[in-house]
C-alpha cells in the first residue's frame, strides 16, 4: 500500500481553509461573541441567539436569531 503525501500546489489547486462559526446563546454567549469580534478574529462567522430582543439589538454580530419570541414577547427568559 502506498500513501501519497503532498503539499497542494497553489497554482492548480484551491487553497483549503477551515470554515469556523461561533454561535453565542443567551447573554453570556452574546458577550463572548462581542468580545471575540472586538479582538478582531478573522475568518470566523459570528452568530448570536437570544430571547431578549434588546440584547440582540446591541450585539456586534450581523447575524442574529431571536428565540422564543412568542413565549417571552422579546423580554428574555431570565
Amino acid at each position: 500500500m502506498t500513501i501519497n503525501l503532498s503539499v497542494p500546489n497553489n497554482d492548480t489547486e484551491p487553497e483549503l481553509k477551515p470554515k469556523i462559526s461561533v454561535i453565542g446563546v443567551g447573554g453570556a454567549g452574546g458577550n463572548a461573541v462581542n468580545n471575540m469580534i472586538q479582538m478582531g478574529l478573522e475568518g470566523v462567522d459570528f452568530i448570536v441567539a437570544n430571547a431578549d430582543s434588546q440584547a440582540l439589538s446591541h450585539s456586534a454580530s450581523d447575524r442574529r436569531i431571536q428565540i422564543g419570541a412568542e413565549v417571552t414577547k422579546g423580554l428574555g427568559a431570565g
